[in-house]
């Protein structure tokens, strides 16, 4: 056992006896086994650890393409129609987004829910932490239950013990609080969408969603769960046998529609947007981690050639070259074991930071933890770092050339020449990632400011919006409903400093836009194809509020009514996709297919093109619909439940800061109802940032990589450039004493320092070529191997390798060559 402890407890003292060699070392590799520790994290919380459900390889979720339509969803008929005859599921459930006012024991406020069938909770599988969930009978017989969140609970019922059989007020009905879900428990898994469900409740579907007039409303989402022994492939043959099934039985107005059933795997599903982009940040970090390596090497390797003559001793006296490697090794793994541990502490608290910068729609995000599988990952990483880093050291031991190593002076020798190459291409491997990184940082950052100079086709400044939804049992109708919305218009128009002030039923830059198939007038009866296309419902100055710019025609005036002529604005893609070298005002549309009998209604307007989401997702077609004329959606006498005036985002332009504007806000809903709640209230210019949340944080992360790697290599070249001096000390003074001048001396070390830029450019160069093609989809109008990207990384590289050699080739270019040759 001694024998063993013995070279460690050697080694040990060693190590303690070279502070500055030890302490240096660690911290880089703490730095680097760090990073790479945190984003393993973050992989492995997102996309490696098994969803918080059942055996959640056998969950998918189950949809419609409808035409060239993809992942449209599924109507309330058809939750009931695949509930019924699919055959290749143990269990299915559907499920709809909803908000509703929360109300009762403290101050109202908007929560996020969620609208199941009990068999979602059975497809899952999760049990409640408390209570029970609500059952199938239970949600047919329409009864009022409610199960909510964790989260939920311990925040607005401070976790009491007896919260079931809680009444609790949503939209001024009282429901029964009958369970609560674990703290893991998050659903729906909305993939590029910030998940804020707090509570779930029967959906108990409504006569008139499951009428003939809401067939075509594909609003609706289902998940289920694959029977054992059934495949994905079997499964999707099912969904389409059922779709098939479900057009035989389409109302007469939808016989021409196809649609196909479709399902996928909820695990792919959840991540498929996060994962390449995991990928190149889990890349990005090992050439971080790479570069550290490459740096402690190098002092590894400049011990080791300073420690030879030791070595040529322990030679001399028996020792074998074996037993000079596995110091070697044992040493780097030592170092990399303390720069594990450390590292593990930096990873712990680049995560606690990272939690709160990645963006809020990446999904999962409170799975990412330091566990024992992430403490695994380090300590691999800690011993695999540690067997790398001593390489070098190792291979320079084994080259020990015993005669001309006991005859070198400490100052220079043939031996320790001899390992200039392998000191060399340590740097230049540096150089050729951090290149690559710095590229990749260069693409991100035009690509960056490339979206923000995009115009949105709107204004965010001195915008104020908030969410509010109005309790059904409150305002039962939609007259009284609007009677609500105008009031609040008319009032917010009147208060000091607002200059315009709207309501819609979505915001641009959200994903919140209803999505309707529309028919244009003109269209032949038959061959005819429906279109899909996002809308909005809109009321009061909206246009102006958000500083949408017309282009053509008017905007939406009082005089538009239920009982007057049906009037529609579209977007500008959508006038010349429709009516293509013809001018779009006095044309007509309908929503559905031309036999569905929904009334035309008239363009009367021509908008710019506002985008729905990212700024650097391409326009599309777009329409706009008055709120006080809801039969352009669904008919003249439409359905108490559908009523279009329901709730909305109220939005207000101030010549004050938004921030402002929120009391006023508030207070002037209040003067209308006072227990009526908002929802998010904020600042228009904070939405536009959190949709480029995602982007911004790939920028800055890369970019902090490339910061990262930068300096690292610098070092690296110094620390070569700096020991090749000394090591040339004897050649310098013979060469300045034979006449050389001193600027020579000075371009010759600086020469060097250039040569290994240049090769590590060139490899650099051909390291990023390589991997473009998997960063082009993170990239928007930018190619991955732009030419003036590269040649600004470079001229940055070979600038900042110069000016990491200035500094020795200074000391060696003022060194006097009498004291030189003396103390060769």
């Amino acid at each position: 056992m001694q024998t063993h402890l013995h070279p460690l407890h050697t080694l040990t003292r060693k190590l303690a006896k070279s502070p500055g060699f030890t302490l240096a070392s660690v911290l880089i590799l703490a730095l680097g086994i760090g990073a790479v520790t945190a984003m393993f994290s973050l992989v492995e919380g997102v996309l490696l650890r098994p969803l918080p459900f059942r055996d959640p390889d056998r969950l998918v979720v189950l949809g419609e393409h409808v035409g060239d339509n993809q992942g449209i969803g599924v109507t309330a008929r058809d939750i009931r129609a695949y509930a019924a005859q699919s055959a290749a599921f143990s269990s299915l459930g559907g499920y709809a987004g909803v908000t509703f006012e929360l109300s009762g024991g403290a101050t109202p406020e908007v929560i996020d829910a969620m609208r199941m069938t009990a068999g979602t909770f059975t497809a899952l599988g999760v049990p409640p932490l408390v209570g029970r969930l609500f059952t199938a009978q239970e949600e047919d017989a329409g009864k009022q239950l409610a199960v909510i969140s964790d989260a939920l609970w311990q925040i607005r019922y401070h976790r009491a013990p007896h919260i079931v059989g809680t009444a609790v007020s949503l939209d001024r009905k009282t429901y029964t609080i009958i369970g609560v879900m674990p703290r893991s428990f998050e659903f729906p898994l909305q993939p590029g969408t910030l998940n804020r469900t707090q509570l779930w409740i029967p959906m108990s579907l409504r006569p008139d969603e499951l009428s003939v007039e809401s067939a075509g409303v594909w609003g609706y989402r289902m998940i289920a769960r694959l029977k054992d022994g059934v495949s994905i492939q079997q499964g999707r043959e099912d969904a389409m046998r059922v779709a098939q099934d479900i057009m035989r039985n389409f109302p007469p107005g939808m016989a021409a529609i196809h649609i196909r059933g479709d399902i996928a795997l909820l695990r792919d599903q959840t991540v498929a947007d996060a994962r390449p982009l995991l990928r190149i940040l889990f890349l990005a970090v090992i050439i971080v981690l790479l570069i550290a390596c490459a740096n402690v090497a190098g002092l590894m390797l400049v011990r080791a050639i300073r420690r030879r003559r030791e070595h040529a001793v322990r030679l001399a006296l028996g020792a074998r070259s074996a037993v000079l490697v596995r110091d070697s090794i044992y040493e780097g793994l030592l170092i990399s074991l303390a720069g594990g541990v450390l590292g593990l502490a930096l990873a712990a608290l680049i995560i606690r930071f990272a939690l709160h910068v990645l963006p809020e729609t990446m999904p999962r995000i409170d799975s990412v933890t330091i566990d024992s599988a992430v403490a695994a990952f380090a300590l691999l990483v800690s011993l695999a770092t540690g067997i790398l880093c001593s390489l070098a050291p190792a291979f320079a031991a084994l080259r020990t050339n015993l005669t001309q190593s006991l005859n070198e002076t400490t100052r220079t020798g043939i031996g320790a020449a001899s390992h200039t190459w392998l000191r060399s291409a340590l740097v230049v491997a540096e150089i050729a990632v951090a290149l690559l990184l710095l590229n990749l940082a260069g693409a991100f950052l035009r690509s960056f400011q490339k979206m923000r100079a995009v115009d949105p086709g709107f204004r965010s400044d001195h915008v104020l919006v908030a969410g509010y939804q109005l309790p059904r049992n409150i305002y039962p109708t939609d007259a009284s409903a609007q009677t609500f919305t105008r009031n609040l218009i008319n009032r917010l128009s009147s208060k000091p400093g607002i200059t315009a002030a709207g309501i819609a039923s979505a915001l641009p830059a959200s994903t919140g836009y209803g999505m309707a198939a529309y028919t244009i007038e003109g269209q032949p009866e038959e061959g005819w194809k429906l279109k899909f296309a996002p809308f909005a419902v809109t009321y009061g100055d909206y246009f102006r509020a958000l500083g949408i710019a017309l282009r053509d025609g008017r905007t939406f005036t009082s005089d538009d009514r239920a009982d007057a002529p049906l009037v529609v604005i579209v977007n500008q893609s959508m006038a010349k996709d429709c009516w293509p070298g013809q001018r779009a005002i006095g044309k007509r549309m309908h929503v559905g297919n031309p036999h569905k009998g929904l009334p035309w209604a008239t363009v009367v307007g021509i908008v710019a093109d506002t985008k729905s989401g990212s700024p650097d997702q391409p326009s599309r077609d777009q329409w706009y619909a008055p709120l006080q004329q809801p039969a352009i959606l669904i008919g003249r006498n439409p359905p108490e439940a559908l009523s279009l005036a329901a709730g909305g985002f109220v939005t207000v332009r101030s010549a004050l800061p938004p921030q402002q504007m929120v009391e006023t806000l508030q207070s002037t809903v209040a003067e209308i109802d006072p227990l009526l709640a908002l929802h998010h209230p904020e600042p228009m210019d904070e939405v536009v940032a959190n949709i480029e949340a995602p982007r911004r944080f790939n920028t800055d992360l890369i970019t902090a990589f490339a910061a990262g790697a930068l300096p690292l290599s610098i070092t690296g070249i110094y620390a070569v450039v700096a020991f090749s001096v000394s090591l040339r000390t004897q050649e310098i003074a013979i060469r300045m004493a034979l006449g050389a001048q001193r600027e020579n001396i000075a371009r010759l070390v600086l020469l060097s320092a250039a040569k290994m830029a240049l090769l590590g450019c060139g490899l650099g160069l051909a390291a990023s070529f390589a991997v473009s093609r998997f960063v082009r989809s993170f990239l928007f109008e930018v190619s991955p191997t732009d030419s003036t990207i590269y040649a600004m990384s470079v001229m940055v590289m070979i600038a900042m390798a110069l000016l990491a050699s200035a500094l020795p080739a200074a000391r060696a270019a003022s060194a006097d060559p009498i004291e030189a040759l003396r103390s060769a």
